[in-house]
């Protein structure tokens, strides 16, 4: 934190607090946080919703200030990211409603966090607003959700355990999504549906969210790993069969860029990847080809203005799973790090587990923790657009720890 951050009224403010996924950032924020001092203010464009909101937070948050602005607003938002150590956003689609707030904080040298997915919409943020937040001192830190926070710090921690018990780096990390409850969230089907709408506008859009490196820096984007897998095979580490994840297209490029914004310490013929498993047998082979399949449709509607508007309605953003689902999800990921050493191939297993549903439990505790670590403790990462690990990395993961959530590596 900034000497002139210390004066500043609030250490976080939540813009977007009426949403859904913003009601459960806040309630994270009030039950968690509130009573160790946190200065905390929710933020929206209806004070009538805002005042609802608070109330339900309970007795504590009684006094919580409430912050009026409109995601276009230039003038409203500069006033809130003045008074902001951190700006915590869940207004998506970020790359329809988010440039102005990220400009803000730039300008105000805020910290930024949010849980974009967009990657022409964090590709846009880095061109425009890297350099001029690295000269405010601004970390602004997409991807602060299920995706990427999982990806981005479990191949971190598999990097920095090779090292310490082998003293080399892994050459390849490869992510499986295993197990795991939950439903999809529907603010994350609206940012896809969004990119989808965009590629239309301007088809050059496509070839920039499908490049590998999209998110490293201009003249270093470039290296060993291709296009994301999207067929289906017997994977020779989990002994599993694996089909394409969702989620791969944004976490492998931010787990890119931290490798290109640490100076590429794991070597540039660093490999990542990310799969889903299915289980070993005939059932395994048959339902990651469904999943691959069921992809493969879901793309083609979303390419298509009518298939837009049908899945636009199937998962409305704004809605979302009663308490007692998120509750009773999880999920699983498993890593597998690969390094060569003088005794020869070695390989270190690893672990990262939520105790809710992806989309919105532990998503919400993610983000909240996240912009609880910006805010409160003491890091020395560099400023810019970056991201989850390379701006909090061993502060965030032990603050997850304490929040419930596993990483952890094994032999």
């Amino acid at each position: 934190m900034s000497p002139a951050m210390t004066d500043r009224p609030f250490d976080i403010v939540l813009w977007g607090a009426t949403g859904f996924t913003g009601r459960l950032v806040a309630e994270y924020l009030v039950k968690h946080h509130l009573d160790d001092g946190l200065k905390l203010a929710l933020a929206g464009r209806n004070e009538k919703k805002l005042e609802e909101i608070r109330a339900g937070l309970g007795p504590k948050a009684k006094d919580l200030p409430l912050l009026l602005g409109d995601s276009f607003d230039e003038e409203a938002l500069s006033s809130i990211a003045q008074r902001a150590t951190v700006v915590c956003t869940t207004v998506g689609p970020y790359a329809k409603y988010g440039e102005a707030l990220v400009d803000a904080c730039v300008r105000h040298g805020t910290h930024y966090c949010d849980l974009t997915g967009e990657t022409q919409f964090i590709r846009r943020m880095v061109d425009r607003h890297h350099e001029a937040a690295k000269r405010s001192g601004a970390r602004i830190v997409h991807c602060c959700g299920f995706d990427s926070i999982p990806s981005d710090l479990g191949t971190w921690m598999m990097q920095e355990e090779m090292h310490r018990r082998h003293g080399v780096y892994a050459k390849e990390v490869r992510f499986y999504a295993g197990e795991s409850k939950g439903g999809f969230s529907g603010g994350t089907l609206a940012s896809m549906l969004n990119l989808m709408e965009e590629i239309r506008r301007d088809p050059s859009l496509r070839k920039v969210v499908g490049h590998p490196y999209a998110l490293n820096p201009e003249g270093e984007r470039e290296g060993p790993d291709g296009s994301d897998p999207m067929g289906v095979e017997k994977d020779p580490y989990v002994d599993q069969w694996t089909g394409p994840f969702v989620m791969a297209a944004i976490n492998t490029r931010v787990v890119r860029r931290s490798h290109a914004l640490r100076g590429y310490p794991w070597g540039k013929g660093f490999r990542y990847s990310e799969r889903m498993t299915f289980g070993s047998g005939a059932k395994g082979s048959v339902a990651a080809a469904a999943v691959a399949g069921g992809m493969a449709a879901f793309l083609g509607a979303a390419s298509v203005e009518v298939g837009r508007k049908v899945l636009s309605r199937l998962l409305p953003p704004g809605e979302g799973p009663d308490a007692k689902a998120r509750e009773e999800g999880f999920f699983k990921i498993r890593f597998v790090a690969i390094a060569d050493t003088d005794a020869g191939e070695v390989e270190l297993r690893g672990l990262v587990v939520g105790q809710n549903d992806p989309g919105y439990g532990e998503t919400s505790k993610m983000l909240g923790e996240a912009a609880v670590c910006l805010a409160k403790d003491p890091l020395d990462s560099e400023p810019g657009v970056t991201t989850p690990s390379v701006a909090m990395g061993p502060h965030l993961i032990e603050r997850l720890r304490a929040a419930g959530m596993t990483f952890e590596v094994k032999d």
